[in-house]
């Protein structure tokens, strides 16, 4: 599932199976836009502190800058969400901006974070999964981007 700012990364989408993707997210035109791109697939509005799915029972995470205007002291209850709903061996992929210090930076709508990569692994090892692997993409003139991808043991 992902839940973001953004034409590709607005719309929570969950892999209850292959076949049956779903989603939430916080922000109505979000939704409206995901219906109708994918129709036939689950849209709701909801949130990555209490998502609407039973425990153990969604096959991926697509949290794609969704955790960006997280505070870093609450940035630990959507990935422990996040861990109750995905079932054993459960897949998370995870973007972000990087930098070498946890810091607060303007983003369009509200203040956003900047993780150092060996950081928010561990938060995400606290929430309970294994971390696979770790990648960081760095573009003159763009902010520094990760990705980290985990699984549930």
């Amino acid at each position: 599932m992902t839940q973001g700012a953004g034409r590709a990364s607005g719309r929570t989408t969950s892999a209850r199976s292959a076949s049956t993707p779903a989603g939430w997210t916080q922000v109505p035109e979000f939704i409206e836009r995901a219906r109708s791109e994918y129709p036939g697939r689950s849209f709701e509005l909801g949130s990555l502190e209490s998502l609407d799915a039973a425990t153990g029972t969604i096959g991926g995470v697509l949290s794609w800058y969704s955790l960006i205007h997280h505070e870093p002291d609450a940035i630990d209850v959507p990935l422990r969400e996040f861990r109750r709903v995905l079932r054993p061996g459960g897949g998370l992929l995870i973007g972000f901006f990087s930098w070498p210090a946890l810091e607060p930076f303007d983003h369009k709508v509200t203040t956003a974070y900047r993780w150092p990569i060996g950081e928010l692994s561990e938060r995400v090892r606290a929430a309970g999964f294994e971390v696979v692997e770790t990648h960081e993409r760095m573009t003159a003139g763009k902010r520094p981007e990760a990705a980290l991808m985990a699984r549930v043991p």
